[in-house]
């Protein structure tokens, strides 16, 4: 079910210009989806879209390739900004960031796909990164400290 929507998003924004999530929603829903805000907002995070600039000016989703070198800096340059200190807390990583910047850095750590990491929650100045154990939590602070010292 999720590959057939994850196919129709794909399909849509090739042939629409969609600026919003709820206007993403809709349409999945016109073409039988059963969706939430919050599935289509997991399904632009899961399929790397971003909005770009369309030809009359305004913003649409569009994909973007996510594994290559320049996008893996474009994240770690985002993270370097926006990081203030990372705290393990059981098996979440509690990340501190400089205010209204929360969210911009969770969306990179989800872009760049790390194993340890199965997901955040961000608010304005902390993030709430779901490991997969309590060793992860310590693996991905250090990651994430060694990408601010590089």
């Amino acid at each position: 079910m999720k590959k057939n929507r994850h196919a129709k998003i794909l399909e849509i924004i090739t042939e629409r210009n969609v600026e919003t999530q709820e206007e993403l929603a809709r349409l999945l829903r016109e073409e039988g989806y059963e969706v939430t805000q919050a599935t289509v907002s997991r399904d632009i995070r899961q399929l790397g879209l971003t909005k770009a600039a369309a030809e009359d000016g305004t913003l649409r989703y569009t994909l973007v390739r996510r594994r290559d070198d320049y996008a893996e800096d474009k994240y770690v340059r985002v993270l370097r900004d926006a990081f203030v200190s990372a705290e393990p807390a059981g098996s979440i990583l509690v990340i501190k960031t400089v205010s209204g910047m929360a969210m911009a850095a969770a969306a990179a750590l989800d872009a760049m796909d790390l194993s340890e990491l199965a997901g955040c929650i961000a608010g304005d100045d902390t993030i709430f990164a779901a490991v997969r154990s309590f060793e992860d939590a310590e693996i991905l602070r250090r990651h994430l400290r060694a990408m601010m010292d590089r």
